[in-house]
């Protein structure tokens, strides 16, 4: 039997909704009822409207399901549609599926077809996806968000209840884990304990939260990752919902997610990608996702892998190809030959990687290795076989004699050109070769870092060592990009056997971790007896989640951060992960390095960035003799033999049997009650957001921007982590200042990420990073500017807050891809809560700007190829934004005025990034949440 995806309820009576679909304001219509279990109330997501008359029965495993057919849209009179590619079939069916005249009408669906065509459109879409993913560093200000939407609907003379998620919605807490101890048996228990130690209001209060809302699950600390979590369990590829008459309905499993790296499960052929928390809350309310008919960037994937390279050395590649191709705001679609022999989880780390290439998705069909994975990752044999008979139905199914889909553009890649790759030492695109990864450092060590000495040593206090330039001080296998795959887990663990038995070790002054994406990493790792040897090396397990990928790879060791900082030395960072950004995986880490997991275990040999591993000595061996990398590398051979004897599907089914119990910390958790939430006013963590703070029921009318001042001058490829609160506090920073204030220690300070629940920590540390420079202060590093008329250098915070209360509104000047990165929700609350009103930049990265969109601040882009450096801009120029007020059009014109302290005038005509008619309402109402607030509320 086909069940619907079951979804825990807390009532004997159940509200099943519907959102009506809307794009400027509708109802929601309700019905109670009560059902069969309560464990598995399907929750409605499409309208049934269905003009096209494409509804038709599927008959799998003997039971029959509706389904909205693309092959009947073809009768319909769309025409052929064969060679859709994958992705599109799949927004085609979402419109087929929501079809209601109103906000999705056959012309939106006569659209996608004409695409075939065009092979581009203009034409905005709604669109639905089945379910949200979150983590929790998104998801507790976005429960925080629901809890004061529940408040201020209240207030507004509205049913609270009415804010509750009306899609499936489940939240993965994996950011929280920190590296604090590490290379011992007993790490994961004391980095556990220390965990909830430091998070238990917000364990609090996200219980809180699923008692509090229907629809939405929480999956406790020490599971995984979410995007292994979502890949290995979660996802379904297709999923079934009842309709109002009870008719079980089947549709493409599709989804957004609070992380950049939702883009993960594109592998096994979901739809998904990440978006910020304050577009996700809205797509939970039942507000369509407004976007454009993207372009679909074909790559074809041709040859084999060669024999030394992984899927890190792919992905690294394929990321640097496509952002040099310039893929931002796109679809990417992989296809080809080369899909013949390729494996789920090597497919899963391409698509994990696409916020790095810049894509919006980067996308697998369904094929026969789809329906090995779900079967091998133990799911259960009926949805496998809807699956399959969906796929095929639908013209979904990918196969060898399939014809090659119409792309926009194609690249090509013929993977045995392939080699072993890291990438940096700042951006995940910058690839560089193994062979010439020594020569790129000493390079950019006097050139990019700087370095006046690049030959000084210094000896670490309490050692027999020195410690130089280059030294890797972390060597980390982590990060949901790799820790999803075992080929290069196995990979890691055979070498880490093969230097043991040579005699080799870590280098003393290096902080080795392994944080596996989820339980089943641990369980084949020990069947195949590589744990011992992992362990050996320092590699212990040190817990279950993101960490050293997000920052959260924990101080270093008191004498070696003594000894970096007393020489002012570059040392690096290597991590199995996918991003490498200034400033994120740990302060005292200037040059950061993404590789495969076999080569973080050996740049922990190495230890140094200086020694090339293609033909230096990795160390010497127990009789003193040189050992190379090549020695001890693991063959494909031994890989795939120690894969297939230690991997089970029963190690799945086991580790997901029960994956809501949680560990004894999290179910001993005590948790308040109520619809609403009671607020602690002496929380630290957790505080009632500003965001609708005396909200009237109607929006105020738009107003151009005058006598502005410019709060920060920043150049290119500017990333949510330089602008969103980031990695730890310091304790002279107006966060840290702020937690003084409340008697927490700094030992206590925990991440800025741990704290997303408190605006009053997060403003603070908005434009905050470490490594982030204000070109009004050239030569300076961290988040300061200068005050003006008087010039004062002080905290960007600071800054603002003087402007805020002298009434002075406030814009930021950028370079190119501004908001690069993780998507931040509060990369966009920080600067709306600074009190800027607009952000001008010559071009954006699609999450943030929607993000900023969506909490009321204007996105301008410089028009014409013009820069920031052409303006010539000191910070004492005061700005007018016009034309606001007059109408705001989807990427109308607007105009900036530059008034000079001389009194002259610069005029320069600027781009809005309004993009759509939905985000014209958004920016109406002063972003999407009071948007959907009022709609409610009415």
């Amino acid at each position: 039997m086909i069940k619907s995806v079951p979804r825990p309820r807390k009532r004997n009576t159940v509200s099943r909704c519907r959102a009506v679909p809307w794009k400027h304001g509708a109802a929601i219509q309700c019905s109670t009822k009560r059902p069969t279990t309560e464990a598995e109330t399907p929750v409605t997501t499409f309208t049934g409207h269905d003009t096209l008359k494409t509804r038709r029965p599927l008959t799998a495993t003997g039971r029959t399901v509706d389904y909205f057919s693309l092959k009947a849209a073809e009768e319909a009179g769309l025409g052929d549609l064969s060679r859709l590619p994958f992705s599109m079939k799949v927004l085609l069916e979402n419109l087929l599926r929501f079809e209601d005249g109103r906000t999705v009408t056959v012309d939106d669906v006569k659209a996608v077809a004409k695409w075939l065509v065009d092979r581009r459109s203009d034409r905005e879409i709604a669109y639905r996806p089945a379910r949200v993913l979150m983590q929790d560093f998104t998801g507790v200000p976005a429960v925080c968000d629901l809890a004061a939407m529940r408040e201020a609907m209240a207030e507004l003379g509205g049913d609270p209840k009415k804010i509750n998620p009306l899609v499936p919605v489940d939240l993965v807490i994996d950011h929280s884990v920190m590296v604090d101890f590490f290379g011992t048996t007993n790490a994961f228990e004391k980095n556990v304990d220390l965990e909830f130690q430091r998070n238990l209001e917000r364990y609090a209060f996200l219980r809180w939260g699923q008692k509090a809302f229907d629809n939405f699950r929480v999956v406790p600390p020490g599971t995984g990752i979410c995007h292994q979590v979502n890949l290995e369990y979660l996802s379904q590829v297709v999923w079934t919902d009842a309709d109002p008459n009870g008719t079980t309905v089947a549709y493409p499993d599709t989804l957004v997610g609070t992380d950049s790296h939702t883009t993960m499960v594109n592998g096994l052929a979901v739809l998904g990608w990440g978006v910020g928390g304050i577009e996700a809350e809205a797509a939970m309310l039942g507000q369509p996702i407004s976007m454009l008919i993207p372009e679909v960037i074909g790559f074809k994937l041709t040859g084999k892998m060669r024999e030394g390279t992984t899927a890190t050395d792919l992905v690294l590649t394929v990321t640097q190809m496509l952002r040099k191709k310039g893929v931002v705001g796109k679809f990417v679609e992989f296809f080809g030959p080369g899909l013949d022999g390729m494996t789920l989880a090597d497919r899963a780390t391409i698509g994990n990687m696409a916020p790095e290439y810049g894509a919006t998705c980067g996308i697998f069909p369904i094929d026969a290795e789809t329906i090995r994975y779900l079967t091998f990752s133990g799911r259960d044999p009926e949805r496998i076989a809807l699956v399959e008979a969906y796929a095929k139905a639908q013209g979904m199914w990918r196969d060898a004699d399939s014809p090659d889909p119409v792309f926009t553009d194609v690249l090509e890649l013929d993977m045995g050109t392939v080699e072993p790759s890291l990438a940096g030492p700042k951006r995940p695109q910058d690839r560089v070769p193994l062979s010439g990864a020594a020569q790129s450092f000493t390079t950019d060590l006097t050139g990019t870092f700087k370095a006046a000495d690049p030959s000084r040593e210094i000896l670490v206090a309490g050692s027999d060592y020195d410690l130089a330039h280059g030294a890797v001080v972390i060597a980390a296998i982590t990060s949901c990009t790799n820790t999803s795959n075992p080929a290069v887990l196995v990979a890691a663990g055979l070498l880490a056997k093969k230097a043991v038995e040579k005699g080799l070790s870590s280098k003393p002054w290096v902080k080795t971790s392994l944080a596996p994406g989820s339980q089943v990493v641990t369980d084949y790792l020990n069947k195949a007896g590589l744990t011992p040897y992992l362990d050996k090396l320092g590699f212990n397990t040190v817990g279950y989640g993101c960490t050293t990928c997000i920052g959260n790879s924990g101080p270093l060791p008191d004498s070696i951060a003594a000894a970096v900082e007393e020489g002012d030395l570059v040392v690096a960072a290597v991590l199995s992960g996918n991003r490498n950004f200034e400033g994120r995986v740990n302060p005292h880490t200037r040059a950061n390095y993404l590789a495969s997991p076999p080569l973080c275990v050996a740049y922990a040999l190495a230890g140094n960035m200086r020694i090339d591993l293609t033909k230096d000595p990795i160390g010497t061996d127990s009789d003193g003799q040189p050992v190379y990398l090549k020695d001890i590398w693991p063959t494909s051979q031994e890989v795939n033999a120690a894969i297939e004897a230690s991997l089970t599907p029963e190690m799945f089914r086991s580790r997901y049997g029960d994956v809501f119990h949680g560990p004894e910390q999290w179910r001993g958790i005590a948790t308040a009650e109520g619809q609403t939430y009671a607020w602690a006013d002496n929380s630290t963590y957790v505080k009632l957001p500003p965001l609708f703070t005396g909200m009237p029921r109607t929006p105020a009318a738009v107003t151009d921007v005058k006598g502005a001042r410019l709060l920060a001058i920043l150049g290119d490829s500017i990333t949510t982590d330089h602008i969103s609160p980031a990695g730890s506090i310091k304790k002279t920073s107006p966060a840290g200042e702020y937690l003084l204030s409340w008697q927490v220690r700094p030992q206590d300070f925990n991440s800025y990420g741990a704290r997303r629940g408190n605006h009053e920590v997060m403003m603070r540390g908005t434009f905050a990073n470490i490594r982030i420079k204000n070109e009004l202060l050239p030569g300076v590093e961290g988040g300061e500017t200068r005050h003006m008329p008087d010039g004062t250098r002080m905290p960007i915070y600071t800054a603002a807050m003087e402007y805020k209360a002298a009434g002075v509104p406030l814009i930021v000047v950028a370079g190119k891809e501004y908001g690069t990165g993780s998507s931040r929700d509060w990369a966009a609350k920080g600067t709306m809560l600074l009190g800027i009103r607009a952000v001008i930049a010559e071009s954006f990265e699609r999450i943030h700007r929607s993000n900023l969109v969506g909490m009321g601040v204007l996105p301008l882009q410089f028009k014409d190829g013009m820069t920031r450096q052409d303006l010539k801009l000191d910070g004492s120029e005061t700005f007018d934004v016009t034309g606001v007020e007059a109408g705001i059009r989807p990427r109308m014109d607007v105009t900036l005025t530059i008034t000079r302290a001389d009194g002259s005038t610069q005029v320069v005509p600027l781009l809005c990034r309004i993009d759509t008619l939905d985000e014209v309402e958004y920016y109406r109402h002063g972003g999407v949440l009071p948007f959907v607030l009022r709609n409610l509320a009415a």
